[in-house]
């Protein structure tokens, strides 16, 4: 059986059946609670770049007589799993089953991040250990006492150009045939570190369930992913593949469509900040109005949970504009939170139960 948007829904742990409408509808809060229910161990298979996010705390202590710049005392500092990682760990923290394939160094950052993985129960079998390599890391130098607001100061990028050998793209083809058939929807996180190449999206597709979902968030060429079933760019990316601004509001539209049809993708989820999201699919196009506030903690990482909610939601059952309304709850609830962060499936539900704007703000125009 099929959903409106052409996408199976009687399969292996599949959740709730999506509801059948040529023209989407405001779902119901009971079927977002009941479609966050069915994330319990949904497998999503991730082909990342796996990036260290390091944060360097400390107390501001005076300015220096060097240079016109804080002095501040070391307090602390930690590692988290950033760019595709995060997305990872987001998939997990809402329950689900990450199966990330991607690199790291055989350096302490790359340590790191496969000792985050193992601490959240992520599965490291795809995750491949280059000799020699630097991991991607990135480091925030946070300002500001204990009981207060941190304020990011500078952040430091250790990055090394990556231009793969055909037998460093095998290596990761044979980890996605290592873990085919156990998932049914594949995210491909690019962030520019040579994990993710299109020349291993055909791998991906064979390692999927029947008529399997994939999905592409790429930073600097998602044009090179065409065929992909869906996107999820955000609003500077878009524009940057469109080759200027979309619009305000439906006026966005006839830009959504055409970089959609460009992609020959089911549909295109377009991030907006603090104006919501936009998903443009065959019919028509949904906008969806910001879940929360639009004063923001911190925007970092909020594109991996994005992605993240949005597969898992397509693993479960869900129709595309449910998925993106799932999407935005969880990343209105992860831009309040400092850092690199995820969300528990109870915030998710708390924010379902307590926010009714994205429900009845539902905007659609027929396309």
């Amino acid at each position: 059986m099929f959903g409106a948007s052409g996408f199976p829904v009687s399969c292996q742990n599949a959740g709730p059946e999506p509801v059948s409408d040529p023209r989407p509808q405001s779902p119901a809060p009971e079927r977002l609670l009941d479609l966050v229910d069915a994330f319990a161990d949904q497998p999503v298979l991730m082909l990342v770049d796996l990036v260290a996010d390091r944060f360097v705390h400390g107390v501001p202590k005076r300015i220096s007589r060097e240079a016109p710049v804080l002095i501040l005392r070391w307090t602390g500092e930690s590692v988290a799993p950033g760019g595709g990682a995060n997305a990872a760990a987001n998939v997990r923290a809402l329950g689900g089953r990450p199966l990330p394939v991607g690199y790291v160094g055989d350096d302490e950052a790359g340590t790191a991040l496969l000792a985050a993985f193992a601490e959240r129960g992520i599965p490291t079998t795809g995750v491949v250990v280059r000799t020699g390599w630097p991991t991607p890391t990135k480091t925030r130098i946070l300002a500001g006492y204990p009981t207060g607001i941190k304020q990011q100061i500078v952040r430091f990028d250790r990055e090394e150009p990556v231009d793969l050998a055909p037998a460093e793209t095998a290596r990761l083809r044979k980890r996605l045939e290592g873990l085919g058939g156990q998932a049914r929807v594949a995210v491909l996180s690019d962030y520019g570190y040579g994990a993710v190449v299109p020349e291993l999206l055909p791998a991906v597709r064979r390692s999927l369930a029947a008529d399997g979902i994939v999905l592409v968030d790429s930073r600097f060429r998602l044009a090179d992913f065409q065929g992909a079933d869906g996107a999820t760019p955000n609003e500077e990316e878009a524009e940057a593949f469109h080759g200027g601004p979309l619009g305000e509001g439906t006026a966005a539209d006839p830009a959504g469509h055409a970089l959609r049809e460009r992609l020959a993708a089911r549909f295109l989820l377009v991030t907006r900040g603090s104006r919501g999201m936009a998903l443009f699919e065959p019919g028509g196009a949904t906008h969806l109005p910001v879940h929360g506030t639009d004063q923001v903690a911190d925007v970092t990482g909020a594109g991996d949970t994005v992605i993240g909610t949005f597969a898992l939601a397509l693993a479960a059952g869900a129709t595309p504009v449910e998925a993106a309304l799932l999407a935005d709850y969880a990343g209105g609830v992860v831009v309040m939170k400092m850092g690199t962060a995820t969300l528990t499936r109870d915030e998710l539900r708390t924010a379902i139960r307590t926010d009714s704007a994205p429900l009845a703000g539902l905007q659609w125009a027929s396309s």
